[in-house]
Formats: structure tokens, sequence, C-alpha cells
């Protein structure tokens, strides 16, 4: 996958008519810095050039996952190891940008975006953002656990620039593209399901660049550990999923299989309990499923004993399953709105 490339003309037709014009009063920077710190993540924010800062912001929120459309002045933005608490959320960031550009670094590499390329960073790691112009772009922020990759691995790939014309990005970046142009339409329950496919694609396309720079033999132990991860995640349903038959399945010991698993700070256990909680979770606000048991939900995904489950849902997610779902399909979560103005903290 070509992340190097980059075709101006091409990336431009997402900025046909520039920076866009969003309805309501501009922030200046002592209000931006306050708001995002609220709604984003604490964060040093500083103007570039002889230009006063303004800035407008608008939010939706699916669930855990927020979407934020920002468009601002040019500016310098840090995420310095002092702002970040160990006990923190642990967040990436997608950046779409949609007109203008942006220079991202983390992890020791430098990704300039422009028009329609995008670009995932880790809020629990120091970052600089740098704005050189008028700019806009799409932010989506969403837990760790949604990504079915470990995050040494997603280090591999921040700051990495995914331009608009190379490889699965020409299919996936414009879905993001028309996600951020039409932030209103998620409301609802079906908003769910739309970020999620989203965040799917973008594992998907994560992955592929992983595969491209750590080849198959690059790493034998970690080339192993990505193709036992990916035996999981294919059989979540059955029911036999264990620790000893994902050991039978690639000829290895269950010691051996333990000490994959233990190298990234978890039990196998513990892995597939998080990645089949997080599919029942994801199913149980999805209409498509309303009309099935709370019961065959989690069954589809491994778990058959209810009561059992219902315990690991709770203590998961902090509510019961039928009370997710309920709260989920019977509310409208998603919401696009203008984030009003609010004076810092004194």
């Amino acid at each position: 996958m070509g992340v190097s490339a980059h075709a101006t003309g091409a990336a431009m037709r997402y900025s046909t008519s520039g920076v866009a014009d969003t309805p309501g009063r501009p922030f200046d920077l002592e209000v931006w810095r306050s708001t995002v710190a609220r709604t984003v993540v604490p964060l040093e924010i500083e103007e570039l050039g002889d230009v006063t800062f303004q800035g407008r912001l608008s939010r939706t929120v699916v669930e855990d996952v927020s979407l934020f459309e920002m468009v601002a002045t040019p500016h310098m933005v840090r995420r310095t190891p002092d702002l970040i608490a160990d006990d923190e959320p642990r967040f990436y960031k997608l950046s779409l940008q949609l007109a203008g550009s942006m220079v991202l670094e983390q992890d020791g590499r430098t990704a300039e975006l422009r028009p329609g390329d995008l670009a995932i960073y880790d809020t629990h790691r120091p970052y600089t953002l740098a704005f050189p112009e008028a700019n806009q772009a799409m932010v989506i922020m969403f837990p760790h656990e949604l990504v079915d990759l470990p995050r040494d691995e997603v280090a591999r790939v921040t700051a990495t620039c995914f331009p608009s014309d190379a490889g699965l990005a020409r299919v996936i970046n414009p879905f993001f593209v028309e996600l951020g142009r039409n932030m209103d339409q998620l409301a609802g329950p079906h908003a769910t399901r739309l970020v999620h496919s989203g965040l799917d694609l973008l594992v998907t396309m994560l992955s592929q660049e992983l595969h491209r720079r750590l080849g198959p033999v690059a790493n034998p132990a970690r080339s192993l550990a990505r193709e036992v991860r990916e035996y999981i995640l294919d059989h979540l349903g059955d029911l036999d999923l264990t620790p000893a038959s994902l050991a039978r399945a690639h000829f290895i010991s269950t010691r051996h299989l333990y000490t994959i698993f233990s190298a990234e700070g978890q039990t196998v256990s513990a892995w597939i309990r998080s990645r089949r909680l997080e599919r029942i979770r994801r199913d149980l606000g999805d209409p498509l499923f309303a009309d099935r048991p709370v019961s065959w939900v989690a069954g589809r995904w491994g778990l058959s004993d209810a009561a059992h489950f219902s315990r690991l849902f709770k203590a998961e997610f902090g509510e019961s399953p039928t009370s997710y779902r309920e709260r989920i399909l019977g509310a409208r979560r998603g919401r696009a709105a203008e984030i009003p103005q609010q004076s810092p903290p004194r």
C-alpha cells in the first residue's frame, strides 16, 4: 500500500470550495482551549503566524465514539507527557483532512495530510499537530477496545498518511469524507451500525498496512500472534473456542499460547472474552437484531450461559444487557450540534 505517494490534484476534489463556513459565533483561543479540553483531551494550543485565532467546533456522540468537525485558522497543538494521566481512558483519534493541510507527529514519524487524507494517532502518547493554514477536519475519537489490533501494532502505523489516491484508501477515505459531510444524520440506533462499520474499515486498512510493513517472515513470533488473533476473530461464535483448541489449531502448546498473550499484557481468555462482549454489545444496539432475544445475541458470539453472560456484560459495561439494549434502541443517542461557548474555568 503506497502510503508515501500523494497526488494533490486527486485529493483536492474533497475541497473544491475551500474551508466551509459553519454557523455560530467563532471561538477565540482561550475558549477553544477550554472547550477542547472538556470535549476531547487536554492540549497545549497556540496561534501560528500573525492571524488571530478563530475556530468553530461541532460534535456528534454515538455511544462511546465522538465525531468532531473542526474549522480553524492556523494553529499548533501539542499533547505533552504532562497532560497525559496514567489512569485516564485511552483513545485513538482518526483525523481526516477536509480542507487545508495538517502535519502530524507521533512515535518518531511525521505525516502531512492534504484534503482527503487520513491518519490515526493515540491520545495516550505525546503528539503534535500543526495547521499552517486555514483548515477544516473531521476527527473521530474512539476507545482502544474498539480496535481488534494490539496497541503495539497500532503504534507502528500512527502518524502514517493514508492518501486518498492509493490502495484501500481509495475506497475507505471517501466513506469517512461522506460521514463528515453528513454528521447531522447520525441519530438513532442506525448511527451505531454506521460508525462501527467505519471503524471496521479503518482496522482493515491498518491491518493491510501492518502486513505490508512486517511481512509474513519479518518476525515469526509476531506473525504467529497475528495469526492466532485473526483465528479467534473468525471463530468467536464457536462454543468450543478455548486456549486448548487454539493451541491445537496452531500446533503449539498452551504454554506457548499463554506466552504470546502475556507479552501483550493480557491473557488469551480475557482477549476472547472482551472481543465477544464487544461484538454482543454492538449487536444489542443494532436494529437488525432488535427482535432477537438477548440470549440469542449472546449465543451468536459463543456465550450460551445466560446468567454468566449477564454478569460479564454488567461487569464490563456497567449495566445489564437488557437495560443497555432498551437505552440504545429506545433513545436518540447520536446527535450533531454546535458546541456552545463556555468560559474557561477560573
